[in-house]
């Protein structure tokens, strides 16, 4: 069995950067590793957002205006969802519903959400592996001063509006991960570790919660890697930098080694931090353009971020 790289992703960022390696990676050699700290029942449903939005970018399906979703998207049933008196908080497309009926059919059949994962993704012609966090539901719940959110209600319903106190993952200590996973981390066949530039608290902390995930990049010794999702003192996307702000954390390329330093080797930095040092010298800064506006960009730094691992492997 060949060695292979493990990429952690959230959402939108984390899915940027998975386009990136999934373009000059064979399947084969790499393993995408998406939080599942976002997924709820809706309708009934069971909705994936993070996993939805990683595989429909690898499949060049998703909305690039939007960042999620999918490209061309109606909304016909939300509308008349919408006539019947329905709240309609949590936006669904008629194409995307389909996914999730999809997902929710296979899973009451018993199959398990890594299987259900890679036969949705097949379906849509996307090769390589995206695997869930968990198999059974691991859940972001944040704390604010409006009380206790789960992350949808939190990040989409008020618009990541309230001021965050503390993020807990309910369901971390009783997490089954993939059997796949379990046994590439168990046969040592892991030649390197990428922590995309997703949301530190929402999107990768809820995969470090796991234990079992947690204790294998502690203790390995293979290079790992993390994107800032800071630059120049803002997010990227998304609420990183309020976040960070309203739990009394400075929102700096700093910061982010210091929360990633029990882990990381290497943080990739923006040329617009290019002054910053690290803190420690058990961490090496290195300076690319980060934001990944474009094809192109999204596959330079997937490019630059794999010659390092290699180099340090």
């Amino acid at each position: 069995m060949q060695r292979k790289v493990l990429a952690l992703c959230g959402g939108v960022g984390g899915a940027k950067l998975a386009y990136g390696l999934s373009k000059i990676v064979p399947p084969e050699e790499i393993i995408f590793l998406v939080n599942t700290g976002d997924d709820f029942i809706h309708f009934d449903l069971n909705i994936s957002p993070d996993l939805d939005t990683v595989m429909y970018t690898l499949a060049e399906l998703n909305d690039p205006k939007k960042g999620w979703g999918l490209r061309d998207e109606t909304w016909n049933n939300l509308e008349i969802l919408k006539e019947y008196g329905v709240d309609t908080w949590f936006q669904l497309g008629d194409k995307d519903l389909a996914t999730h009926i999809r997902r929710t059919q296979l899973l009451k059949d018993g199959k398990k959400l890594s299987d259900v994962t890679k036969s949705l993704s097949q379906s849509l012609g996307v090769q390589h592996i995206i695997l869930p966090m968990s198999e059974n539901p691991v859940q972001t719940i944040v704390k604010t001063d409006k009380g206790e959110l789960v992350f949808q209600e939190y990040f989409v319903k008020y618009q990541c509006a309230p001021k965050v106190e503390q993020i807990n993952y309910v369901g971390n200590e009783t997490a089954e991960i993939p059997t796949y996973l379990k046994e590439l981390i168990n046969k040592n066949k892991f030649s390197g570790v990428i922590i995309c530039p997703s949301n530190p608290y929402l999107s990768v902390d809820p995969i470090l919660s796991i234990n079992e995930i947690k204790t294998f990049l502690v203790e390995t010794d293979i290079p790992i890697l993390a994107i800032s999702p800071i630059i120049a003192n803002d997010s990227i996307k998304g609420p990183t930098s309020k976040i960070m702000r309203e739990m009394k954390i400075n929102p700096s390329v700093e910061s982010i080694a210091q929360h990633y330093s029990e882990l990381i080797d290497v943080l990739v930095i923006d040329h617009k931090d290019a002054n910053c040092q690290p803190m420690t010298d058990s961490m090496t800064f290195i300076v690319d353009s980060i934001y990944m506006s474009n094809s192109e960009e999204k596959i330079s730094l997937a490019t630059n971020c794999l010659e390092k691992i290699k180099e340090l492997a």
